[in-house]
């Protein structure tokens, strides 16, 4: 994922409005979603290329490395959907585009649970394998105490390296303990790769997913396309009538228009409205303070509230406030082909209630989602 910052004044200008009426250039380096890269990547922007504004970067991986530095430094630093990054460090300066509440972790998993808990006959036993990286760690943990929560025996963990690309030998082994259910907690390739020997292979667990990174991709659901049928996952957002909150509609659509030619996720639903209100806060608050001063722009964040395309309004902190998390989970069903116009089963999940939906509604991936 590429590293993001902001400098005023430059050459290079972004279109549309800019903070404070001045021209914007983008300084962006690819960590190449190698965590090792990232602390050097964010020494060059800040000591190199002296931007005036840092952007946290996507997730976990990217946002932890650098907050040694950033809080050297003490800047302002608004990371996107990375999992529980302050909750250690409480350093003021921090705040989190994330939707998952005070405990984003359990957040990410309890729907997994709850969901696998409302089947009949019950589940009793499951399996938790992840990758052996920094974003797995925390959710998987938490994945215990709602699988413990929800009355389910953990039979086996393992983890993987990043790097794996033969997952027999992985299910190979859950396949021996016998499990009910089967939680992955996963990254981009090796979700596509779980996907595909999962599929293949004879062990059937009751349900599979859980806190896959990879499915709410357009490039990766293409991929694997009816593999999927089946799995429960997360999601931060979905087109659904209730979701479709005031501009997110027209800034996919703007989204949309562009995203071929530039080489990334054809729909977006999954990055765009966090990533968009990651820059809307950080613009707000640069507009309301009159400058980049990191100090004045993290007092102003800590009090106030942003309007985005998410919902209205939005606090963010150095560990979010809210009471409850707003992900939800969903299962495939029907997907019959390797294109983004497929049907889609959806067991919905949100704290506080299970609700379920099914239909074979068949056109655009946008009209198969419904909410109750």
């Amino acid at each position: 994922m590429p590293v993001s910052l902001i400098r005023s004044g430059g050459k290079r200008s972004t279109a549309g409005a800019a903070p404070l009426g001045r021209p914007v250039e983008l300084v962006c380096y690819d960590d190449q979603a190698n965590a090792d890269l990232v602390l050097g990547l964010y020494q060059r922007l800040i000591d190199e290329d002296k931007v005036d504004l840092v952007i946290g970067g996507y997730g976990t991986n990217t946002l932890l490395p650098a907050m040694p530095l950033i809080v050297e430094r003490e800047r302002f630093f608004v990371g996107l959907m990375g999992l529980g990054v302050n909750n250690a460090l409480l350093y003021p300066n921090y705040f989190a585009m994330i939707p998952t509440g005070p405990d984003p972790n359990a957040a990410l998993t309890e729907g997994f649970f709850a969901l696998a808990a409302q089947q009949k006959p019950r589940p009793e036993t499951v399996a938790l394998v992840s990758a052996d990286a920094e974003l797995s760690r925390n959710p998987v943990l938490r994945a215990k105490a709602n699988a413990e929560k929800c009355g389910f025996k953990v039979v086996h963990e393992t983890t993987y390296p990043l790097t794996n690309e033969d997952f027999t030998p992985v299910i190979d082994a859950v396949a021996e303990s016998g499990s009910d259910l089967l939680f992955l907690c996963s990254y981009l390739a090796d979700s596509i790769g779980l996907a595909r020997t999962i599929r293949s292979h004879h062990f059937q667990p009751k349900m599979v997913g859980g806190a896959m990174i990879g499915p709410q991709n357009t490039a990766v659901k293409t991929r694997v396309g009816p593999m999927l049928n089946g799995s429960v996952n997360y999601e931060y957002w979905a087109p659904v009538p209730k979701m479709m909150f005031p501009g997110v509609q027209e800034l996919l659509s703007t989204y949309q228009a562009r995203a071929g030619e530039a080489g990334v996720d054809l729909l977006g639903h999954y990055m765009v409205p966090l990533a968009y209100a990651q820059m809307r806060v950080v613009a707000q608050a640069v507009e309301a303070t009159g400058g980049f001063d990191d100090a004045s722009l993290s007092a102003y964040a800590r009090g106030e509230t942003f309007s985005t395309v998410l919902a209205s309004p939005v606090a963010v902190t150095t560990v979010p406030r809210s009471s409850t998390g707003v992900s939800c989970s969903v299962q495939f069903s029907c997907v019959s082909g390797r294109r983004p116009a497929w049907c889609i089963s959806k067991l919905m999940y949100q704290p506080g209630g299970v609700s379920v939906e099914r239909g074979q509604h068949r056109g655009r991936m946008e009209d198969t989602w419904q909410w109750k």
